[in-house]
Protein backbone atom coordinates (compact mmCIF):
# COMPACT_ATOMS: atom_id res chain seq x y z
CA UNK A 1 0.00 0.00 0.00
CA UNK A 2 1.31 3.62 -0.74
CA UNK A 3 0.61 6.64 1.31
CA UNK A 4 0.81 10.07 0.17
CA UNK A 5 3.07 11.50 3.30
CA UNK A 6 1.94 15.36 3.97
CA UNK A 7 4.60 16.98 6.77
CA UNK A 8 2.92 18.00 9.22
CA UNK A 9 -0.24 20.41 9.56
CA UNK A 10 0.45 23.83 8.58
CA UNK A 11 1.40 26.72 10.35
CA UNK A 12 -0.08 29.81 10.69
CA UNK A 13 2.18 32.54 9.78
CA UNK A 14 -0.06 35.05 8.94
CA UNK A 15 -3.36 36.72 9.79
CA UNK A 16 -4.97 40.11 9.48
CA UNK A 17 -8.43 41.61 10.28
CA UNK A 18 -8.95 45.45 9.37
CA UNK A 19 -12.50 46.91 10.18
CA UNK A 20 -13.74 49.99 7.68
CA UNK A 21 -16.61 52.52 7.95
CA UNK A 22 -18.60 53.77 5.17
CA UNK A 23 -19.58 57.15 4.33
CA UNK A 24 -21.11 58.91 1.70
CA UNK A 25 -19.03 61.89 0.54
CA UNK A 26 -21.60 64.22 3.01
CA UNK A 27 -20.33 62.46 5.83
CA UNK A 28 -23.49 59.95 6.78
CA UNK A 29 -22.18 57.08 7.74
CA UNK A 30 -23.48 54.24 5.05
CA UNK A 31 -22.19 51.11 6.72
CA UNK A 32 -19.38 49.05 8.33
CA UNK A 33 -16.89 45.97 6.44
CA UNK A 34 -14.60 43.69 7.77
CA UNK A 35 -12.04 42.66 5.67
CA UNK A 36 -9.95 39.33 6.84
CA UNK A 37 -7.27 37.35 5.62
CA UNK A 38 -5.06 34.33 6.51
CA UNK A 39 -2.11 32.33 5.29
CA UNK A 40 -1.20 29.13 6.45
CA UNK A 41 2.37 27.76 4.77
CA UNK A 42 1.83 23.48 4.12
CA UNK A 43 5.07 21.64 3.63
CA UNK A 44 3.94 18.80 0.60
CA UNK A 45 6.70 16.35 -0.40
CA UNK A 46 9.62 19.17 1.69
CA UNK A 47 7.89 21.82 -0.38
CA UNK A 48 6.52 24.79 0.94
CA UNK A 49 3.39 26.86 -0.49
CA UNK A 50 1.17 29.28 0.74
CA UNK A 51 -2.32 29.22 1.25
CA UNK A 52 -4.81 32.12 1.51
CA UNK A 53 -7.77 32.85 3.20
CA UNK A 54 -9.60 36.57 2.26
CA UNK A 55 -13.47 36.90 3.84
CA UNK A 56 -15.58 40.00 3.32
CA UNK A 57 -18.51 40.99 5.02
CA UNK A 58 -20.30 44.29 4.53
CA UNK A 59 -23.56 45.82 6.17
CA UNK A 60 -24.35 49.06 4.71
CA UNK A 61 -28.08 48.67 5.48
CA UNK A 62 -30.39 51.74 5.46
CA UNK A 63 -34.10 52.19 7.08
CA UNK A 64 -36.18 49.78 5.14
CA UNK A 65 -33.80 48.51 3.34
CA UNK A 66 -30.94 45.60 4.12
CA UNK A 67 -27.63 45.13 2.40
CA UNK A 68 -25.78 42.48 3.76
CA UNK A 69 -23.13 40.89 1.58
CA UNK A 70 -20.25 38.63 2.53
CA UNK A 71 -17.99 36.88 0.15
CA UNK A 72 -15.27 34.58 1.30
CA UNK A 73 -11.97 33.84 -0.89
CA UNK A 74 -9.38 31.06 -0.96
CA UNK A 75 -6.06 31.08 -3.11
CA UNK A 76 -2.56 29.66 -3.10
CA UNK A 77 0.95 30.12 -4.25
CA UNK A 78 3.40 33.02 -4.40
CA UNK A 79 1.22 34.73 -7.09
CA UNK A 80 -1.42 34.29 -4.86
CA UNK A 81 -4.00 32.15 -7.83
CA UNK A 82 -7.53 31.68 -7.27
CA UNK A 83 -9.13 28.21 -6.16
CA UNK A 84 -11.93 29.37 -4.98
CA UNK A 85 -14.75 32.71 -4.51
CA UNK A 86 -17.67 31.81 -1.91
CA UNK A 87 -20.53 34.89 -2.32
CA UNK A 88 -23.42 35.67 -0.37
CA UNK A 89 -25.31 38.59 -1.38
CA UNK A 90 -28.88 40.13 -0.10
CA UNK A 91 -30.17 43.35 -0.85
CA UNK A 92 -33.75 43.74 0.65
CA UNK A 93 -35.85 41.20 0.68
CA UNK A 94 -33.44 39.33 -2.41
CA UNK A 95 -30.53 37.19 -1.33
CA UNK A 96 -28.30 35.54 -4.27
CA UNK A 97 -25.66 32.74 -3.74
CA UNK A 98 -22.85 31.99 -6.13
CA UNK A 99 -19.68 29.85 -6.11
CA UNK A 100 -16.49 30.09 -8.54
CA UNK A 101 -14.28 27.30 -8.52
CA UNK A 102 -10.99 28.10 -10.10
CA UNK A 103 -9.06 25.47 -12.21
CA UNK A 104 -5.77 27.36 -12.70
CA UNK A 105 -3.80 23.72 -14.43
CA UNK A 106 -6.60 23.95 -17.04
CA UNK A 107 -7.25 27.82 -17.26
CA UNK A 108 -10.89 27.80 -16.63
CA UNK A 109 -13.35 28.61 -13.99
CA UNK A 110 -16.98 27.44 -13.24
CA UNK A 111 -19.79 29.52 -11.85
CA UNK A 112 -22.55 28.48 -10.05
CA UNK A 113 -25.65 30.46 -8.73
CA UNK A 114 -28.52 30.21 -6.79
CA UNK A 115 -31.48 30.61 -7.52
CA UNK A 116 -31.34 29.97 -11.03
CA UNK A 117 -32.28 33.34 -12.91
CA UNK A 118 -30.85 36.17 -15.70
CA UNK A 119 -27.40 35.05 -15.89
CA UNK A 120 -27.60 32.23 -13.30
CA UNK A 121 -27.25 28.94 -13.42
CA UNK A 122 -24.29 27.11 -14.27
CA UNK A 123 -21.35 28.35 -16.29
CA UNK A 124 -17.72 27.78 -17.10
CA UNK A 125 -15.22 30.45 -18.75
CA UNK A 126 -11.71 30.45 -19.62
CA UNK A 127 -9.11 32.68 -17.74
CA UNK A 128 -5.58 33.42 -17.83
CA UNK A 129 -2.79 31.69 -16.20
CA UNK A 130 -3.14 32.34 -12.40
CA UNK A 131 -6.31 34.27 -12.01
CA UNK A 132 -7.67 36.33 -9.70
CA UNK A 133 -10.29 36.70 -7.72
CA UNK A 134 -11.11 40.73 -6.42
CA UNK A 135 -9.87 39.59 -3.10
CA UNK A 136 -6.83 37.81 -3.99
CA UNK A 137 -6.36 40.24 -6.64
CA UNK A 138 -6.32 43.24 -3.76
CA UNK A 139 -3.28 40.94 -1.53
CA UNK A 140 -1.60 40.45 -4.72
CA UNK A 141 -1.49 44.04 -5.57
CA UNK A 142 -0.44 44.81 -1.97
CA UNK A 143 2.48 41.99 -1.72
CA UNK A 144 3.22 44.00 -5.20
CA UNK A 145 3.27 47.30 -3.92
CA UNK A 146 5.79 45.85 -1.14
CA UNK A 147 8.07 45.08 -3.54
CA UNK A 148 7.79 48.64 -4.99
CA UNK A 149 6.34 47.70 -8.59
CA UNK A 150 2.16 47.36 -9.45
CA UNK A 151 0.60 44.86 -9.86
CA UNK A 152 0.33 44.21 -14.22
CA UNK A 153 -3.11 44.88 -15.75
CA UNK A 154 -5.21 42.27 -15.89
CA UNK A 155 -9.05 40.41 -15.09
CA UNK A 156 -10.08 39.91 -11.65
CA UNK A 157 -12.89 37.86 -11.57
CA UNK A 158 -16.42 38.76 -9.22
CA UNK A 159 -18.81 36.63 -11.46
CA UNK A 160 -17.49 38.49 -14.59
CA UNK A 161 -13.96 39.58 -15.36
CA UNK A 162 -13.17 43.26 -14.59
CA UNK A 163 -10.23 44.32 -15.99
CA UNK A 164 -7.85 46.24 -14.10
CA UNK A 165 -5.66 48.82 -13.95
CA UNK A 166 -3.54 49.99 -11.77
CA UNK A 167 -1.41 53.57 -11.70
CA UNK A 168 0.41 55.41 -9.15
CA UNK A 169 -0.65 58.79 -8.38
CA UNK A 170 1.42 60.15 -5.85
CA UNK A 171 1.65 60.57 -2.48
CA UNK A 172 -1.31 61.75 -0.23
CA UNK A 173 -1.72 62.72 3.41
CA UNK A 174 -4.27 60.64 5.10
CA UNK A 175 -5.39 59.17 8.88
CA UNK A 176 -4.43 56.12 9.84
CA UNK A 177 -6.98 55.09 13.11
CA UNK A 178 -6.61 59.02 13.37
CA UNK A 179 -2.87 59.70 13.38
CA UNK A 180 -1.78 61.48 10.01
CA UNK A 181 0.19 59.87 7.53
CA UNK A 182 1.48 59.86 4.26
CA UNK A 183 0.19 57.00 2.22
CA UNK A 184 0.52 56.11 -1.64
CA UNK A 185 -2.41 57.24 -3.98
CA UNK A 186 -3.20 53.88 -6.18
CA UNK A 187 -5.61 54.63 -9.01
CA UNK A 188 -7.78 51.82 -10.31
CA UNK A 189 -9.36 51.70 -13.50
CA UNK A 190 -12.07 48.69 -13.60
CA UNK A 191 -13.69 48.10 -16.71
CA UNK A 192 -16.64 45.27 -16.88
CA UNK A 193 -19.36 43.94 -19.13
CA UNK A 194 -21.63 46.99 -18.40
CA UNK A 195 -19.34 49.13 -16.18
CA UNK A 196 -16.48 51.48 -16.06
CA UNK A 197 -15.32 53.40 -13.32
CA UNK A 198 -12.35 54.50 -11.69
CA UNK A 199 -11.32 53.87 -7.77
CA UNK A 200 -8.92 55.84 -5.96
CA UNK A 201 -7.38 53.19 -2.83
CA UNK A 202 -4.70 54.86 -0.49
CA UNK A 203 -1.86 52.27 1.15
CA UNK A 204 -0.15 52.83 4.01
CA UNK A 205 3.79 53.02 3.40
CA UNK A 206 4.01 49.95 6.02
CA UNK A 207 5.36 46.57 5.56
CA UNK A 208 1.88 45.33 5.08
CA UNK A 209 1.11 48.17 2.92
CA UNK A 210 -2.62 48.48 4.50
CA UNK A 211 -5.51 50.21 2.55
CA UNK A 212 -6.14 52.99 4.78
CA UNK A 213 -9.02 54.36 2.66
CA UNK A 214 -10.52 54.18 -0.55
CA UNK A 215 -13.16 56.61 -2.69
CA UNK A 216 -15.65 54.50 -4.93
CA UNK A 217 -17.83 56.44 -7.36
CA UNK A 218 -21.51 55.45 -7.63
CA UNK A 219 -24.46 56.59 -9.84
CA UNK A 220 -25.74 58.39 -6.81
CA UNK A 221 -22.60 60.09 -5.49
CA UNK A 222 -18.80 58.63 -4.10
CA UNK A 223 -18.48 57.00 -1.31
CA UNK A 224 -15.66 56.25 1.13
CA UNK A 225 -14.26 53.72 3.10
CA UNK A 226 -11.74 54.36 6.32
CA UNK A 227 -9.86 52.15 8.37
CA UNK A 228 -11.42 52.39 12.05
CA UNK A 229 -9.65 49.76 13.73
Amino acid sequence: MKYVVLLAAAMAVHAESLHYVINWQSGLSLGEATLASSRENWVVGGKEEAHWRFDLDIDASVPGFAVRDTFMSTAAGAQICSANLDKTIQHGSRKTEELITFDQSEHTLTRETQPPGPGGGKSDASVPPCAHDALSFLQFARQELAQGRLAPQQPAFFGSGYNVHLEFAGTAPVKKLGTPIDADKIRATIKGPASNYTVEIFFAKDEARTPVMARIPLSLGTFTVELAH
